[in-house]
């Protein structure tokens, strides 16, 4: 369990690709060890375990099915990614739970400047999770906690202040970027049994 609060990031330095997953290391400023072998680590926005750990690097197995739910298809090497160690007893939730278990992949339609705050205009790419945006409900954008502001038809946007932007990946966001999406788990469960 995460809650989308975001002060660390890595850079992709080794992809390997087999037919149905991959595996990939990540430089971190973050200091783990082998004991950190098997723990969970949100990368953006997706739940990972922990292979192995050589110096500065962090490494990674994704199955097929991660691969075909979040932008880790199209992962390239530099890529910088989000990243947020699972939380721990008595730790502040400042966010939202997140599972790490991201649903599907949204497409920046368009970003406005708006002072030094972004707003960031997206279109998730499987309609059946339209359903489940609600204004003013969380949702977790590359592992990062946000608040829905504006809903139409076809398009959800959400509001990126300078501080969020300053410590996350969203920053390098360009118009057609792809990003990774978790909805509100809560509104989800509450979907389900009231239907």
């Amino acid at each position: 369990m995460f809650n989308g609060i975001i002060f660390n990031s890595g850079k992709v330095k080794q992809i390997k690709k087999n037919k149905k997953s991959i595996y990939v290391g990540i430089q971190t400023k973050i200091d783990f060890n082998k004991k950190d072998i098997g723990s969970s680590i949100c990368c953006d926005g997706v739940c990972l375990t922990v292979e192995k750990v050589k110096k500065n690097k962090i490494f990674f197995y994704i199955s097929n099915e991660t691969i075909k739910r979040s932008h880790f298809r199209s992962l390239k090497l530099n890529q910088i990614i989000n990243l947020e160690k699972s939380l721990s007893f008595g730790k502040d939730i400042s966010g939202h739970y997140i599972q790490g278990h991201v649903d599907t992949v949204a497409k920046v339609k368009k970003i406005t400047l708006i002072d030094k705050t972004w707003i960031i205009k997206f279109k998730i790419l499987e309609k059946k999770f339209n359903k489940f945006l609600i204004e003013k409900a969380s949702i977790s954008i590359n592992g990062v906690s946000l608040t829905i502001s504006k809903i139409n038809r076809n398009f959800f946007e959400v509001t990126v202040i300078p501080h969020s932007l300053k410590l996350t990946n969203l920053k390098n966001l360009k118009v057609n970027s792809f990003v990774n999406v978790e909805l509100d788990i809560f509104g989800k469960y509450i979907y389900k049994y009231s239907n």
